[in-house]
């Protein structure tokens, strides 16, 4: 089979995928309050500083440099801000500048990417201080206008009030005079207290809530501009292969029709005058592709490509994460010996919104691009940024992405910007035109990058007395860095692939246990699929076959699922706490009703600790149902519960989607399931009651978007071992004769 990478240039895989990479803040926190006195947003309300501006009603914007996508960011950093800013939280709005303006400031804002649970995490420190220095300002003009000294002024919801002369100032009275300031120094200031918190901490609603439920909030498929065109797009079916030819004398003079653009090496294009009749002509359009050797790789022979990474031998080392003692000593020696293999497919991101982005190019005197536009849903806007100016050869300063509410991201739309760099192709052709690309559902689920297939052998030793005495653990699969981030990979290592079973926190990914002889090994085995990052990415493959198996082996050495987990865990409080507060409210030990039994899993990922305990039945005829799941998360901080609650639902049902039905397989070099009837999803009768406990110990920053998914799949597999006696190894079930109620 063909295992070779499609090629990426140095400067494109800058573009893709630098800014995506784990970082945060690139400038010192003075610089974030540089340029005060410039507006950024067309508006003559008081800028105080970058972060803060207010109205003279006393409405307080703030600026989001992360972008939305239903997860809550604009909302979470909205109440850090305003929590240190001491406004009136019912008038808070929100705006979202511009990578453009972030550039002509100085990367005022910071890094601008929405990935890795890492939009609040990454960002709450200087966001805060920001908010912290606009309250001090507009307080110290305050003392100003009225002749008192600072220390003798109180604020309450925007209003500054001087007790002893019982004078009060709105925050909208001296915002211009604030602005005029010189702003305090961000490293000297004190933050509040979180255990203070007032308006952060607490479950306000979303400030988005009412434009969806009326509407009126426009995504990035919905955009329509002046004198607009639309375009529909077919790449290559097979993955690495070429287009050679298209006739479009075929579909040209159907109504509507503008232009067939060659895109690129492997990519055609329709335009219309309405998105309909682009895809209707794409659709009849005669078109001949190379489709390379890469058609004759299927699901099977990447499977064997990937199980011959588990038998491959190598040296020991040589593709180990850790290496704790004599794993495999151990494991040979004793009493008795427990052996495994999972396997977990590709899966597609299928966002409800499909991959579009609309570009206008504004040609200058000479006849060149002069100014690019684009008005397109990501998740990284400067790589957004990027991609438009590498698309037009043109620098960032002429060049501006608006950002939109996003229909789904998941990490499709991260650092990969294909979909940025082939609307503005195909703008190319019609210079001062804005055009529209969206891709088709079938485009979407043909063109993704996926989550990477791996496999996993697990092995075990038990003493006499049924403790566990060694684990190794070689997980053969793809690598998301091989593809997008090279630079990543060491001696041949990328450390990515075993998220979950680190030994420290420094990435965020700690393995919960304490094992006398450890053994963790990944084998890169790359495809001609490209992968990238998936809601909890290797997290959710890793807790499957650390937690499924590790069931295993409790039950080999006949003792309850809690209490062998627990005396592996005694040097790993945080993971232990979760693994009590799931277990605790999950009634761990209480009967059940007949015909329905419970499983437990824990793991960590992306800063934060997760549990989960399930209650599943499984029917005479395989017929399975989740009647109740609840899920334990320490995230260190919790700034909204109610978000914290609905990312938690969220990700069960995300994650019971991919447990139940998730799968992309290959045939002739091609992913077969193209929209929903065939890559189907959770329906509401199949979802089961979610509870969420938060215990958080406020003394760390960690993500909540992804890391509670990873728990999904294992405590419902556990719950599944427990009902029929029988490991359930492999994902989908739906290929195992489980039916789903």
């Amino acid at each position: 089979m063909n295992t070779t990478i499609p090629s990426v240039s140095r400067r494109s895989f800058i573009i893709s995928s630098g800014a995506m990479a784990a970082g945060g803040l690139a400038i010192g926190l003075p610089a974030l309050m540089q340029d005060a006195s410039a507006q950024t947003v067309a508006s003559q309300d008081a800028e105080v500083n970058v972060w803060v501006v207010v109205k003279p009603d006393d409405t307080c914007v703030i600026r989001i440099a992360r972008s939305e996508m239903g997860q809550g960011t604009r909302t979470g950093l909205a109440q850090l801000v305003a929590e240190e800013l001491e406004c009136d939280w019912k008038k808070v709005t929100t705006e979202m500048p511009t990578p453009g303006q972030s550039v002509a400031r100085k990367r005022a804002w910071g890094e601008m990417s929405t990935g890795g649970s890492r939009g609040i995490r990454i960002s709450q420190d200087y966001v805060r201080r920001g908010g912290a220095a606009a309250r001090m300002m507009l307080v110290q003009a305050a003392a100003n206008q009225l002749g008192v000294p600072v220390g003798e002024l109180t604020v309450s919801q925007g209003i500054i009030t001087h007790t002893a002369s019982k004078r009060s100032l709105r925050y909208g009275q001296v915002a211009a005079a604030a602005a005029k300031l010189p702003a305090p120094d961000l490293k000297a200031i004190t933050l509040r207290d979180p255990k203070e918190w007032r308006i952060a901490g607490k479950p306000m609603a979303r400030i988005d809530t009412q434009e969806k439920l009326n509407g009126s909030l426009v995504y990035g498929a919905d955009i329509r501009l002046d004198g607009m065109l639309c375009a529909a797009i077919k790449d290559c079916p097979v993955f690495g292969g070429k287009l050679v030819s298209f006739d479009d004398s075929a579909v040209k003079s159907m109504r509507g029709i503008k232009k067939v653009v060659r895109v690129n090496d492997s990519t055609v294009a329709v335009v219309a005058d309405t998105w309909w009749r682009a895809k209707a002509a794409l659709d009849k359009l005669p078109i001949v592709w190379d489709e390379g050797a890469n058609a004759k790789v299927s699901s099977a022979s990447i499977a064997a490509h990937l199980a011959e990474g588990l038998a491959a031998q190598v040296p020991l080392g040589s593709v180990a994460g850790r290496v704790e003692g004599d794993a495999l000593g151990a494991i040979a020696k004793a009493a008795k010996k427990i052996e495994a293999t999972y396997t977990s497919p590709f899966l597609a991101h299928a966002p409800m919104e499909p991959m579009n982005a609309t570009v206008k190019l504004t040609a200058g005197a000479d006849g060149k691009i002069a100014r690019a536009e684009c008005w397109v849903p990501t998740q990284n806007g400067e790589a957004s940024h990027a991609a438009l100016a590498e698309a037009t050869g043109i620098p960032l300063a002429q060049c501006e992405i608006y950002k939109m509410d996003l229909g789904g991201g998941f990490g499709r739309r991260g650092g990969t910007q294909d979909y940025v760099q082939q609307a503005t192709a195909i703008a190319k052709q019609f210079m001062g035109t804005p055009v529209k690309l969206l891709w088709s559902r079938e485009e979407d689920q043909a063109h993704d990058f996926y989550r990477p297939i791996s496999q996993a052998k697990m092995s075990a030793g038990l003493d006499a007395q049924g403790n566990l005495v060694g684990l190794h653990v070689r997980v053969s699969g793809q690598s998301i860095n091989a593809l997008l981030n090279p630079l990543a990979i060491k001696e041949g290592k990328d450390e990515r692939q075993l998220q979950g079973f680190w030994k420290t926190l420094e990435g965020d990914a700690q393995f919960g246990y304490t094992v006398p002889n450890l053994l963790t090994e990944y084998v890169m085995r790359n495809t001609h699929v490209p992968v990238g990052p998936w809601r909890g990415v290797n997290t959710n493959q890793n807790a499957v076959y650390a937690e499924c198996f590790l069931e295993e082996v409790i039950k080999a050495a006949g003792k309850d699922s809690v209490e062998f987990r627990r005396a592996l865990m005694q040097n790993h409080p945080k993971h232990l706490a979760v693994l009590n507060a799931a277990a605790e409210k999950g009634d761990w030990g209480k009967p059940l009703p007949p015909g329905v039994f419970r499983g437990i899993a824990q793991f960590m990922g992306y800063g934060s600790y997760s549990a989960a305990t399930a209650e599943v039945s499984v029917s005479a005829s395989g017929q399975l149902k989740v009647h109740r799941m609840v899920l334990a998360t320490n995230c260190g901080h919790a700034v909204n519960p109610d978000q914290i609650a609905a990312q938690v639902e969220g990700g069960v049902a995300y994650g019971l989607s991919a447990t139940f039905f998730g799968e992309n397989t290959i045939e002739a070099g091609r992913v077969k399931e193209l929209n929903f009837d065939t890559y189907r999803i959770l329906k509401i009768k199949e979802m089961p009651k979610v509870e969420t406990v938060i215990v958080p110990t406020y003394d760390f920053w960690g993500g909540v978007g992804e890391p509670t998914i990873c728990v999904v799949a294992p405590a419902v597999l556990n719950a599944i071992f427990a009902a029929t006696g029988k490991p359930a190894r492999h994902l989908p079930l739906k290929n195992h004769g489980f039916t789903f109620a």
